[in-house]
């Protein structure tokens, strides 16, 4: 197991310091790094596999053997390393040029989402929530905030929907579902353990299984009838942009606006909640503006 202080040191660096004791598979994958940083910095295990021609396994063995914990200590030291170099470029707030350019990379972002959207996989999409009987929205960690805003629109709309950021309780969920239940995973990485875990519970209950998720070619991606690709540009060599879930975000909303149906709302009466809390709603807007100040 690796430990905190080599994620101080660069990447490339120990790479290279390590090279000659490394396994020739090893070498491929230490090779393709050292020729594309800012690719490789960019990718899951998976992907990095794939392009230097070895298994994931051996990523993990690399990782493991130039000193690292695993492949995401790996993958924060070498971002790290080559955030060096963006920082030095990293836009500074002056002028109205500097939020243009803000702005402009989220719209390229998020176009290009919507340029790689299929239309048959959306519509499979939005038929599955149209007519599920539940939704049940898995994810882990940070994602969860967005499993909860759906969850919350989806029933709103008038579609029954399970949210939570235990992996006991998805899990329950998902075990003790029927005919007619579907799943909708967020997974940026498409890696994360206990999303897996309820996929392949989710297939073996043959319940119908959508994920959103940066890379295609994750396993999370193999367990998925449907699978919306949320990579956008995916330029940045900023490791700790990772944590934007704006395209995820961006996928929720469609699915959304494609799934409104004011007729199943009028039916479930799904709009109760918010008119029994209107009432308490005005009530507070009353008393704060009855504050002095």
């Amino acid at each position: 197991m690796g430990d905190f202080t080599i994620v101080d040191r660069e990447v490339l660096e120990v790479i290279r310091e390590r090279y000659a004791d490394l396994f020739p598979a090893e070498k491929k994958t230490a090779d393709f790094v050292l020729q594309n940083p800012p690719a490789a910095v960019t990718m899951n295990v998976a992907e990095l596999a794939k392009a230097s021609g070895v298994s994931d396994a051996t990523i993990v063995r690399l990782c493991h053997h130039l000193g690292y914990s695993g492949y995401y200590q790996f993958r924060i030291a070498l971002s790290r390393e080559i955030g060096k170099e963006q920082s030095r470029e990293s836009r500074v707030l002056t002028s109205n040029d500097a939020i243009s350019s803000m702005f402009e990379e989220f719209n390229t972002s998020v176009t290009m989402v919507g340029r790689d959207l299929d239309i048959e996989t959306l519509r499979g999409c939005v038929s599955l929530l149209k007519n599920a009987k539940f939704v049940h929205l898995i994810a882990m960690g940070n994602t969860t905030t967005l499993t909860r805003y759906m969850g919350f629109r989806l029933e709103r709309l008038g579609i029954r929907s399970t949210y939570t950021d235990l992996p006991e309780y998805f899990m329950n969920h998902i075990n003790l579902a029927e005919d007619g239940d579907i799943v909708l995973a967020i997974t940026k990485s498409g890696s994360s353990r206990a999303v897996l875990d309820a996929m392949r519970l989710a297939r073996e209950k043959k319940l119908p299984a959508i994920l959103i998720t940066a890379f295609e070619d994750s396993e999370a991606a193999s367990l998925a009838d449907y699978v919306l690709n949320s990579r956008g540009t995916n330029k940045s060599r900023d490791y700790y942009k990772g944590y934007s879930y704006l395209n995820e975000f961006i996928l929720v909303e469609t699915l959304l606006g494609f799934v409104v149906n004011e007729e199943l709302i009028i039916q479930k009466n799904a709009d109760l909640p918010e008119l029994i809390l209107a009432e308490n709603k005005e009530k507070r807007g009353r008393h704060w503006n009855d504050t002095p100040c």
